[in-house]
């Protein structure tokens, strides 16, 4: 049974015969609607609410479940839970996916962002590409809101697979989101518009998936969105020369070598041939992923992750009075137990990282309570800085030199 409100939003699910308070709503569309709910402090997770069918279809939930279980396992993936049935008080039944609770889009990140993001967002969605393309499946919306941030994680992670469909089966006539839509898709789509029947053997194929990546990535690097620009006649002219002048426009404050790995990468995602186009397999072997960058500190503010770091705090003549040094660890500890458990905490005394204050959360969940308390507040007349930072880098004691 689900109760809800009066705007019709359910304030709790019954899910496996637990009660799941719905804490907001992250997003609706026109076929489904997702929840955030909890169990309780240490339980979290979203629901995909489909909208009832009144023709008896509810074939959009059906579609996503299949595909969702035919490829669950890829840690770039969101991960599927259950899927269960929504009876409400109003007598409407609901089929519904309880999913993996995810972060912030590639959508809600700032715009222009930095090569270490850039590299990392790429490597993430080529490598989900690479599996679900090998599995025979074509996502067909991919796009920034589809790329969600696990701070568990630390990885990005591919979303919505409502139009997805088998390579050489597809069951969806439109595909694709207008300014992430493949040449061949716009092309089709048209078709389809004006009633022409399309053969089994021409529909579209993962080649669309690399084409919309390939525009996700120079909206990145270049901080612009791109819609007006690929529906121009000059884009359809020459894309690969309006590629290049947005490198060139952005090259002054990047390095010069990774910048033309990046621009080479992405213009063998946008061939309008889609047969010439890149695989995403072909794509993790560029060079651009072979060189080593380091975070922004917007970066770090961004993504999530159980890791947080505080600046501003130590003196550095607190740092070599071991007494005074001692002291300050275990009131550091206290202070940051009041957010959630710690299971580390680290003060170099030395650079890289001297005089910073890494604290390790038991999650995400909680590093991010902290934060959110801790930025802002002053300690012995200080004002606190939290930033986040990337667990996989603290574990293995590597600490960026060139992050401020």
């Amino acid at each position: 049974m689900v109760i809800e409100n009066q705007s019709m939003k359910p304030v709790l699910f019954e899910i496996f015969g637990e009660l799941w308070t719905v804490q907001s709503r992250l997003g609706q569309g026109v076929s489904a609607s997702v929840y955030r709910v909890s169990s309780g402090r240490a339980s979290t997770a979203a629901v995909k609410e489909f909208q009832a069918d009144t023709q008896g279809g509810d074939y959009g939930y059906h579609k996503e479940r299949s595909v969702l279980e035919d490829i669950q396992g890829h840690k770039n993936i969101v991960t599927l839970y259950g899927v269960f049935t929504n009876h409400s008080c109003v007598g409407v039944t609901t089929r519904c996916l309880l999913l993996e609770l995810l972060d912030v889009s590639v959508s809600e990140l700032l715009q222009g962002h930095s090569m270490w993001l850039v590299q990392h967002c790429a490597r993430d969605i080529l490598e989900a590409l690479a599996f679900l393309h090998r599995e025979g499946y074509v996502h067909a919306d991919l796009k920034p809101r589809n790329i969600l941030w696990s701070a568990d994680d630390e990885c990005f992670k591919l979303i919505d697979f409502g139009l997805s469909f088998k390579e050489g089966n597809q069951d969806v006539k439109y595909i694709q989101t207008d300014g992430y839509r493949a040449p061949e898709a716009e092309l089709q789509n048209s078709l389809a518009q004006a009633g022409v029947e399309m053969d089994g053997d021409s529909g579209c194929t993962a080649a669309v998936d690399m084409w919309s990546l390939g525009i996700i990535l120079l909206e990145m690097f270049s901080g612009i969105k791109l819609k007006d620009t690929v529906r121009s006649q000059e884009w359809k002219d020459n894309s690969a020369a309006i590629v290049d002048h947005i490198f060139a426009s952005n090259s002054l404050v990047c390095p010069a070598i990774p910048v033309y790995h990046l621009r080479d990468l992405i213009k063998s995602m946008l061939l309008n041939d889609p047969k010439q186009r890149c695989i995403a397999e072909t794509a993790l072997l560029s060079p651009f992923f072979s060189i080593p960058f380091a975070p922004h500190i917007e970066d770090l503010v961004l993504l999530p992750s159980p890791v947080l770091r505080l600046l501003n705090l130590i003196d550095d003549s607190h740092l070599h009075n071991e007494e005074e040094y001692e002291d300050i660890l275990e009131d550091m500890k206290e202070e940051c137990q009041k957010y959630g458990s710690v299971v580390s905490l680290l003060i170099p005394k030395e650079n890289p990282g001297k005089g910073q204050v890494f604290v390790e959360y038991a999650n995400s969940s909680d590093s991010k309570e902290a934060q959110r308390l801790l930025t802002g507040r002053t300690f012995d007349g200080k004002f606190v800085v939290a930033t986040f930072y990337p667990l996989s880098a603290y574990k293995r004691g590597y600490l960026y030199q060139t992050v401020q």
